[in-house]
């Protein structure tokens, strides 16, 4: 396997740009996302999940990628990597605490 290919580049490029700054300007995806949706929540009535923040935001990079005479953006690709990566990463957090917690029964 060579490090160079295009989408291994495109996966390095997403894991700086989740990893780097965006930290410690929004906070981590757990705490970012979580807030985000509190207010998603509150502003459409129903519950919604870190995981459904991660989900919607890819959809939204996705639909701009469509439709006749749309230019190909490399970013967009790169922002869906950096959003599975971020989706997977509060999927993860999730299920440790849900497994942590004393069984119910």
């Amino acid at each position: 396997m060579t490090d160079g290919t295009p989408r291994v580049q495109a996966l390095r490029e997403a894991a700086n740009l989740i990893s780097g700054s965006r930290d410690a300007d929004y906070g981590g995806p757990y705490e970012n996302f979580g807030r985000i949706a509190e207010f998603w929540t509150t502003a459409f009535g129903r519950k919604f999940t870190r995981r459904d923040v991660a989900t919607a935001l890819i959809l939204v990079k996705l639909s701009r990628d469509v439709g006749p005479g749309i230019p190909y953006k490399p970013d967009t690709w790169i922002d869906v990597a950096g959003y599975a990566g971020c989706g997977y990463e509060v999927g993860t957090l999730e299920q440790q605490q849900k497994d942590a917690q004393p069984d119910q029964n």
